[in-house]
């Protein structure tokens, strides 16, 4: 099923503003999300190219989430796609920071764009990412700010386990983005699950 334009704008949005945060949060050098950490600890012991094992790492978790109820859908491809080119666009045009006042400035400023990305293209019910799908598969019973934490902090320690660093931004994923997507939500009045769009289903 093709999404409405209205589901089709939130999510392509939504993963620019995404892909902008996480750009900022490379940018500022300060430990990447719990996800990544994983990534780059598999990447390191096995010798396998990093996107490589991100594909298999995020296939593996999607397949894992359809177990709980979580479908994919055409938003879980462009999530992956699209994110990935606007970090790569957006890193072209940023510099680490020498300064550790403007590192710690990049990494706050990542948090706000990183919570509306998330809470906006999920809230387009089209299909989630890897780590959100794996969280969203705990919710219920567990809420899915708290499930979301799990999921990075698993990823995050298991990264570290494998030879990966970590920093105050890692930590700082771990602790605060769950809580601050649904915050988000909240006040966007978006649901984060991924069942079909109730908008959509009361015009038909």
């Amino acid at each position: 099923m093709i999404p409405s334009p209205r589901r089709t704008a939130m999510l392509l949005v939504g993963c620019v503003v995404l892909g902008t945060g996480v750009a900022l949060l490379l940018a500022a050098d300060l430990g990447s999300d719990g996800y990544s950490t994983f990534v780059n600890g598999l990447t390191l012991t096995s010798g396998v190219a990093f996107w490589i094992v991100n594909l298999v790492v995020g296939v593996v978790l999607v397949l894992l989430a359809m177990l709980r109820g979580v479908r994919p859908g055409v938003g879980t491809v462009v999530q992956v796609v699209l994110v990935g080119i606007v970090v790569s666009a957006v890193l072209d045009l940023l510099a680490t920071p020498d300064a550790l006042g403007w590192r710690v400035a990049l990494l706050v400023a990542a948090f706000p764009l990183l919570a509306v990305g998330i809470a906006l293209y999920l809230g387009s019910h089209t299909g989630a990412g890897p780590a959100e799908a794996a969280a969203l598969a705990w919710d219920p019973p567990v809420p899915f700010r708290w499930s979301y934490s799990v999921v990075q902090g698993g990823g995050a320690l298991g990264g570290w386990l494998l030879g990966a660093t970590v920093g105050v931004g890692t930590l700082a994923v771990i602790l605060l983005l769950g809580p601050a997507v649904d915050l988000t939500a909240r006040i966007l009045s978006l649901d984060l699950h991924q069942e079909a769009d109730p908008a959509d289903q009361r015009s038909t």
